[in-house]
């Protein structure tokens, strides 16, 4: 009995369980969704959701939110696209400067929050509507259009897709590089939080930033690094998108800082700080991963995908709250 209440008062409890019945139940009634190339169709589409939120699930658990991560992974691809297509110049020399540019957007929004006091909510949503004005406006200011050229002549290109966008086949399914990198950065961040200093630190601040900080744990840096951790995944995803695409769409990416938030919150991750995990946060993108496509592939209206994630996102809480609970009793 001892045994159980300790698995049920772990974060990513509630989220495996699910995980499990959404999976059987696509099993059940979508014959399509059993296939392989399904499954890792799934799997690429949980990625792309999954890596940022990993970053995401991190900043929550120390207490912060980030509204900029959905529309940078745009910004961090345009950078990149725009400065090479205009100059000529290298594909590599582009993807650092975008990463420079977007760890300075995470490291702002971290050092105005710790600055100013203003809640994360509000800064990031004003860097969310500067980055989408600018992806837009910039945009079109250089290519005339709200859409980036074509760079796959670019010197450099073929290089980064095999780093941020290749795929191998495995007769008719398809493995994307992503896949590998969502796990790698999943195994990092779990890690970083059960066995080092750091991921102390990251419960301290998002628990109680006062008690963390009397303590000795220095909050200003880890609240700031963690805003630069989602930043550079925002990064990846972007030059994941770029060098599969090889164009994008300026507007794209205005809505995705819910889905990351979304899975971190369905993972176990209380929106409150303190609480949660890297396995959480993976299980909860996979769960998205699995709806989006499980609805498709049984052949329902794709709009009502919407309305299950705001069912999904209130259960998620419900019983995120009863696992706090639960563990603060067994904690007790």
């Amino acid at each position: 009995m001892r045994r159980t209440l300790r698995l049920l008062a772990r974060p990513e409890a509630g989220a495996l369980a699910a995980a499990v019945v959404i999976f059987v139940f696509f099993l059940a009634v979508a014959p399509s969704f059993r296939s392989l190339a399904a499954f890792c169709t799934v799997l690429y589409q949980s990625s792309t959701i999954g890596i940022v939120a990993v970053g995401v699930g991190l900043l929550m658990i120390g207490g912060e939110f980030d509204l900029s991560a959905g529309v940078i992974t745009i910004s961090a691809g345009l950078v990149n696209s725009m400065f090479c297509w205009y100059f000529g110049v290298n594909m590599w020399v582009g993807a650092a400067l975008s990463l420079l540019f977007c760890l300075a957007v995470g490291f702002l929004n971290g050092w105005l929050v710790m600055r100013t006091g203003i809640p994360s909510f509000l800064v990031t949503l004003g860097t969310f509507f500067v980055l989408q004005g600018a992806n837009l406006g910039v945009t079109k200011l250089v290519t005339g259009s709200v859409s980036s050229r074509d760079v796959s002549a670019i010197d450099g290109f073929d290089s980064l897709r095999a780093v941020f966008a290749s795929s191998t086949t495995a007769g008719a399914a398809t493995i994307w590089i992503t896949v590998l990198w969502w796990v790698l950065f999943a195994g990092v961040a779990g890690w970083t939080l059960q066995l080092t200093r750091i991921g102390n630190w990251i419960y301290a601040v998002g628990g109680s930033a006062g008690s963390a900080r009397a303590v000795g744990v220095p909050v200003v840096r880890t609240k700031i690094g963690l805003f630069m951790v989602v930043s550079f995944l925002g990064w990846f995803v972007g030059m994941h998108l770029l060098y599969r695409f090889n164009t994008l769409q300026a507007g794209n990416g205005v809505g995705n800082e819910f889905l990351y938030i979304i899975a971190a919150v369905v993972g176990g991750t209380l929106l409150t700080g303190g609480f949660g995990n890297a396995s959480g946060v993976a299980i909860g993108a996979f769960i998205f991963g699995m709806t989006s496509l499980g609805i498709v592939y049984a052949g329902w209206d794709p709009n009502w995908f919407k309305a299950f994630l705001g069912v999904m996102l209130l259960l998620a809480v419900l019983v995120n709250t009863y696992v706090r609970r639960l563990s603060a009793g067994k904690a007790a």
